[in-house]
């Protein structure tokens, strides 16, 4: 339990810190929404994520494969464990699984909930289960600029009143 909560201080006050003091190899900024030591498995340190990335609330990095152990018995020496590679400019979305072998390319989106089983190569919006190429970041841009509220630019408070007003939510 002491250790939940040094590992929870830890992470809020900064979670880079303590990503990286797990062995997590991060080659740039990463932007965690709800870290925790759970979510970069028995070894952390396969992992390596690059600069510009947003990791969000209940991803999970996975870098083995454990189905091994039940065919330990007949094959004693049987693992299987491979690091994971995040490039640069990369959101990964919330619930989503990156599993042991993947590398995910440079300006890539994952989708919520995605099981990332193969490589993702640049430029890529990947989702689903298994994760697939759904479109090309610069598709997904275009999609995005034409419906775009225009209020990216603005400081939380004011984007939370600009989105209110636009959706006609009453303000208190």
């Amino acid at each position: 339990m002491a250790r939940r909560v040094r590992d929870h201080l830890a992470a809020s006050r900064d979670p880079e810190a303590f990503v990286r003091s797990l062995g997590v190899n991060l080659t740039g900024r990463v932007r965690f929404y709800g870290v925790n030591r759970a979510m970069f498995g028995s070894e952390p340190w396969l992992i390596t994520i690059g600069d510009n990335v947003y990791v969000t609330s209940e991803v999970q990095f996975i870098t083995h494969d454990g189905g091994t152990l039940i065919l330990r018995k007949e094959y004693p020496d049987l693992d299987w464990t491979a690091p994971i590679t995040i490039g640069d400019d990369v959101y990964i979305g919330m619930r989503a699984m990156i599993l042991a072998g993947v590398t995910i390319g440079n300006r890539c989106v994952i989708g919520a909930g995605s099981v990332v089983t193969r490589d993702v190569p640049d430029n890529t919006v990947a989702a689903g289960v298994p994760a697939r190429p759904v479109r090309t970041t610069d598709e997904y841009l275009e999609r995005l600029r034409a419906k775009s509220l225009g209020i990216g630019h603005l400081p939380v408070p004011a984007k939370h009143e600009a989105m209110k007003r636009i959706y006609g939510v009453p303000t208190g």
